[in-house]
């Protein structure tokens, strides 16, 4: 068994995507929700806290936020899809993170998830 812990950031960003034939393709931003997941083994529970929540803000603000945040995701992404995105943003907490899933929202009623099985 384990708890999935999850902890929620904010962003502002601006992109285009060159690979696709619409609107898309032209320069827009939107504001990001990041919902990042954490999986911690309930028999790993010390002190009945399976991780410090201002940790994995820490390490998120560090590695993706101040990063990411008023950026042109292009110049930091190739294709900076949703999915992309998600991916990237996989790679950058990879390591400090017990990640379980990512969730990122480009709009409000568009988002996508990233299911991590490590």
């Amino acid at each position: 068994m384990y708890f999935e812990i999850t902890k929620f950031f904010e962003f502002e960003a601006a992109h285009k995507l060159p690979k696709y034939d619409g609107k898309c393709q032209n320069l827009h931003g939107h504001s990001y929700k990041l919902e990042v997941s954490v999986k911690i083994l309930t028999k790993s529970l010390a002190r009945g806290i399976g991780i410090d929540t201002s940790m994995i803000k820490l390490v998120v603000e560090e590695n993706v936020i101040n990063k990411l945040d008023h950026s042109l995701l292009n110049d930091t992404i190739e294709d900076p899809t949703m999915e992309n995105i998600c991916l990237w943003i996989q790679k950058e907490l990879k390591e400090a993170l017990p990640l379980c899933k990512l969730r990122l929202w480009e709009t409000s009623k568009n988002s996508v998830t990233l299911n991590i099985n490590e």
